[in-house]
């Protein structure tokens, strides 16, 4: 659920109802809210009561950018994993395996450009990639976009199918 635009009492109301249910092909019943800090007081007060006494076959993932806009009550029923950028070092290598398992050449050169303008996200970097190797020969104008401009075209350059 992402709670950007879905974060009413009533809501968290509907997925309190759907909880009793027990799963039908897993173990648990996973409930993962994006951007849990933009729930209105009245959501986090109905989800209290649920992260409070959770049914043993549920699960809640609770994500946001912004921990401290939480509720105290609500950090406490939680287990935090706070998770950082990866390092280029980490993403170069892992772009690596997926190049070889997609069959695509690439230069090192290109690899440590991705992953630079990645900023430490995986998300970003496999978009980045995809998009090169989608059409090498992009037609990107110079002084578009700041970030992808020059490095973009000269990125595309670098990889060959």
């Amino acid at each position: 659920m992402d709670a950007a635009s879905n974060n009413s009492v009533e809501d968290i109301r509907e997925i309190k109802e759907k909880v009793n249910f027990l799963p039908t092909l897993a173990k648990y019943r996973v409930y993962i809210i994006d951007e849990v800090h933009m729930l209105s007081t009245g959501a986090f007060n109905a989800l209290l009561k649920t992260l409070e006494e959770p049914p043993e076959h549920v699960k809640f993932i609770l994500a946001t950018t912004e921990p401290q806009k939480l509720l105290a009550t609500i950090l406490s029923r939680c287990q935090r994993f706070d998770f950082k950028k990866i390092s280029n070092e980490d993403m170069i290598k892992r772009l690596k395996i997926v190049c070889k398992e997609t069959n695509v050449q690439i230069t090192d050169g290109a690899l440590n450009l991705i992953a630079t303008l990645s900023e430490g996200a995986a998300r970003d970097a496999l978009s980045i990639l995809e998009r090169c190797i989608q059409d090498r020969r992009y037609k990107y104008r110079r002084g578009q976009d700041k970030r992808f401009s020059t490095e973009f075209l000269d990125l595309c350059m670098y990889i060959a199918l």
